[in-house]
């Protein structure tokens, strides 16, 4: 209890010292020397691409700043020229401190105000969970080849369940912040994930919204958390779009747009991978569970491609061979991209990917509409779609 009230005392310091409006923020950023001149780009969600710029400030001197003003708190990331992916910050009133890894800005450290150094303590918390899990992968990825190459499924299950233990403390660590954390802002978005992917029941997810702060629940994400709970897990539909774009037409968010290299090095853009129904793939070649669940897709693809399907496989691969050989063997003739970053890939932090094999089903006009079906529901929902007029 004692860090508690100390916490709360220094943070009390600290507003009484702010020469910012209660409305108002500022962002504080330090970046290596060697990126002067480099633009720092603010962006908040939305548009085709997933965010739209905000506003610009140029590296000067190992240092940038944002300043302006906020009502509720809000997701925003931050990319920087020359540098691949985005970072996440939660914009909200007060002084943001950023401190961004000039080799990866997936490392960038935030601080300053209370949800950024919750938005911090819950990404470090993941990252070390992530490190474990890769480094299983490592480790075993020779013993998984050679069992999925020999169908020993005992060995296969066996690692896929250490697998499956690795990742579910991913999700148990997720439900703990949440419980511990009921005033911090990233709360609702874990929930609201959890409700997408119906990682548990709606009843269950619904006890952990009912014990949010009550600011919370009056944001704009909070708002649209209890719809999709009142819905049964699937966002309220929204209003018509009109020229100017306002508003999606579909129910359930639109897919965020990105582009990447193909294994032959041509950039290739979900928008032009799309179908009728498109599987937005996320797997890797050291991935046993999602070369185990290769064939499946396979047959699916073969079953419904001619009708209107497509899949768009992004690879967490970080080794161009590798990721090229696991395609031919498992007979994956759909489209494939991948920037071989492993967990730093842009396109899985875009999409919020913490485990694979991951998938996100998308209607003829990008929409998702469903995530991570597998066997019978997977092939359920795609024939619905098919079949829809």
């Amino acid at each position: 209890m004692k860090k508690y009230i100390l916490f709360f005392a220094v943070a009390g310091m600290i507003v009484s010292c702010n020469k910012l409006a209660e409305n108002e923020f500022e962002i504080t950023g330090k970046i290596d020397k060697s990126l002067d001149g480099k633009n720092v780009i603010l962006e908040k969600q939305g548009g085709m691409m997933g965010f739209v710029p905000v506003d610009t400030a140029k590296v000067e001197n190992g240092k940038f700043t944002f300043k302006g003003t906020v009502t509720d708190p809000s997701l925003h990331v931050l990319n920087v020229d020359g540098m691949v992916g985005k970072t996440e910050i939660i914009l909200e009133n007060g002084e943001i401190e950023l401190d961004v890894d000039k080799d990866s800005i997936f490392k960038t450290k935030r601080s300053g105000t209370f949800n950024n150094d919750k938005l911090d303590e819950y990404y470090t918390s993941i990252n070390k969970m992530r490190r474990e899990m890769m480094d299983f992968q490592k480790k075993n990825k020779d013993a998984m080849m050679k069992a999925y190459q020999s169908q020993d499924t005992v060995a296969m299950n066996k690692l896929n369940k250490k697998y499956q233990e690795l990742s579910k403390r991913m999700q148990d660590n997720a439900i703990d912040f949440v419980e511990k954390n009921p005033k911090a802002y990233i709360s609702v978005l874990l929930i609201t994930q959890m409700v997408s992917m119906q990682t548990k029941p709606i009843t269950e997810l619904k006890k952990y919204y009912d014990k949010l702060d009550a600011d919370l629940k009056k944001t704009k994400e909070g708002k649209e958390l209890a719809e999709m709970i009142k819905n049964n897990g699937m966002p309220a539909p929204m209003a018509p779009q009109s020229p100017e774009g306002k508003a999606a037409a579909q129910p359930g968010k639109q897919a965020a747009g990105f582009s990447a290299p193909n294994p032959d090095g041509k950039t290739v853009s979900l928008k032009e991978s799309l179908g009728k129904v498109t599987i937005v793939d996320f797997w890797a070649s050291w991935c046993g569970p999602c070369r185990k669940e290769n064939p499946s897709v396979l047959a699916l693809y073969n079953r419904y491609h001619s009708k209107g399907l497509n899949i768009i496989g992004v690879s967490l691969d970080d080794n161009k061979e590798s990721w090229k050989k696991a395609i031919a063997a498992d007979k994956l003739e759909w489209t494939h991209v991948s920037n071989l970053k492993k967990w730093d890939e842009p396109i899985a932090k875009l999409y919020r990917v913490e485990s694979i094999p991951a998938t996100f089903i998308l209607d003829a006009k990008g929409n998702i509409v469903a995530e991570n079906l597998r066997g019978s529901d997977l092939e359920a929902k795609i024939k619905a779609l098919i079949e829809a007029k």
